[in-house]
């Protein structure tokens, strides 16, 4: 599969192992996003979240950026147009999304793009990237989700000094602060990406899309609520289990347990 929009702004993908990739194409722009660009990207992870056949997405931007945010040219059809209308969303989207979403991050992620990198489940960065919140700066509201998310990762003293200072936020510290997963060159942007992917696709298809959302959902709760959360989904989980697949569950950790590590050479 490819697809894209007719200017091929947002390239849609997807291999024989079961990964898609998305990716922003507006290279010459920094990966700006325009309102038709969000439609598309929105609809990019809402097409590929209903194919069965992926079990992983890769969001990149083509070129030096990921998404140097919105087209300010276009501000006032993007800022005055419908928020609440989520297809058109794509933070929506990829919140709703039930596979994994990997964010590759290279150069600029900037405002909108900084919430879109928010959105995702797990970010690999570039030593390049620099994630900038620039709302403060130009009186831009927030509406993605960067007042609220960025705090609940690297906790809200740093959050408020990246967003009132709006402070560039490099690579090594993301990944310092726990805002990213993984720092590495340039050049092994995707393939790091990638091999997380591949990772992914190795367990229970089922049991990644059920896992993802219950750490997301719990998220959402105080701790009590969310240890309740998970109770509950796991007692449904094996009540919908039949037999025969308690059986090849119990045979495939059997086979797993048999295989012995290979002897150590010191």
């Amino acid at each position: 599969m490819d697809k894209s929009s007719p200017e091929n702004l947002i390239v849609v993908k997807k291999d024989p192992d079961g990964i898609g990739y998305v990716t922003i194409n507006r290279p010459k722009s920094l990966n700006s996003l325009t309102k038709p660009m969000m439609t598309d990207l929105a609809q990019a992870f809402k097409s590929l979240d209903a194919d069965e056949s992926v079990g992983v997405i890769i969001l990149s931007g083509s070129g030096r950026s990921f998404c140097s945010g919105v087209d300010l040219t276009s501000a006032e059809d993007v800022f005055k147009g419908d928020v609440k209308d989520v297809e058109s969303d794509p933070v929506a989207q990829m919140e709703q999304c039930r596979k994994p979403i990997i964010g590759a991050i290279c150069g600029f992620a900037i405002t909108a793009g900084f919430e879109i990198s928010l959105a995702c489940d797990l970010l690999i960065a570039s030593t390049d990237a620099k994630f900038i919140d620039t709302h403060a700066r130009f009186g831009i509201f927030p509406s993605w989700g960067l007042s609220q998310k960025l705090s609940r990762i690297i906790g809200p003293n740093k959050a408020r000094e990246v967003s009132l200072t709006a402070t560039p936020l490099t690579a090594e510290k993301a990944e310092k602060w726990g805002l990213v997963n993984h720092v590495v060159e340039g050049s092994e942007l995707l393939k790091k990406a990638r091999e997380v992917a591949e990772a992914i696709m190795k367990n229970n298809r089922d049991l990644v899309l059920r896992y993802k959302a219950v750490i997301n959902d719990g998220g959402k709760l105080d701790l009590h609520h969310a240890l309740l959360l998970e109770k509950e989904r796991a007692h449904e989980y094996y009540n919908g289990m039949t037999k025969e697949q308690f059986k090849k569950m119990q045979e495939f950790i059997a086979s797993r347990s048999s295989k012995k590590p290979a002897a150590s050479k010191l």
